[in-house]
């Protein structure tokens, strides 16, 4: 069971999960059709090119991981 302590694997999470993430909270489908059009995130940043999300990643360090 994973530890609800730990920052979200974004490149794990289904969009239920991520929308479970206040900061992210209805960007869960966008979130994972961009991963699977596009591949794995490998930096935090790129969630910035995914529609809806731009300039609202600062501080997600904490909440999620890649």
């Amino acid at each position: 069971m994973p530890d609800p302590s730990a920052p979200l694997d974004i490149n794990a999470a289904s969009a239920e999960q991520i929308d479970a993430v206040p900061a992210l909270q209805g960007h869960g489908f966008e979130i994972v059709r961009y991963r699977e059009e596009r591949g794995r995130f490998t930096a935090l940043r790129q969630l910035e090119e995914v529609p809806g999300m731009a300039g609202k990643t600062a501080g997600l360090a904490s909440v999620i991981r890649c």
